[in-house]
């Protein structure tokens, strides 16, 4: 356990060091952009705030809620199967190979629940993609 936690310190560094990179880099190549465009653009059109592109619109959060949402669905149907085909399992001691099994069917059904949230995902974005265009 000891030395799982030195690695997850060492990448959390790591991970905070190069967002920290990517967010000063990231400021130049904007500061660069701005510079750039400044010339074409007029300034009135910039004086209603930032110019809106539907094409840029971000589905994140609705992937990870469909996420999220599947893997809990698969956890359901997961313990349902588990009570309609291993009764015992929750009522006596159980043996190796039953839970063995159990380990499987609950892995399963989050996984393929995961899938199918993403999937659904993804045809909604694609959905809204051909409206916009």
């Amino acid at each position: 356990m000891g030395e799982l936690m030195v690695v997850a310190n060492v990448a959390i560094v790591f991970g905070v060091i190069y967002k920290l990179f990517e967010l000063f880099a990231g400021k130049q190549e904007r500061m660069l952009f701005l510079e750039k465009m400044g010339d074409k653009l007029p300034p009135e059109a910039l004086k209603k705030g930032i110019i809106y592109r539907p094409n840029l619109f971000s589905f994140n959060s609705l992937r990870a809620g469909s996420l999220l949402l599947g893997l809990g669905l698969g956890l359901i149907v997961s313990y349902a199967v588990v009570c309609i085909t291993l009764p015992q399992y929750y009522v006596c001691e159980y043996v190796g190979r039953m839970k063995d099994a159990v380990s499987v069917i609950y892995g399963a059904g989050i996984l393929l629940g995961g899938g199918a949230g993403l999937v659904v995902s993804y045809l909604i974005e694609r959905r809204q993609s051909q409206k916009l265009d």
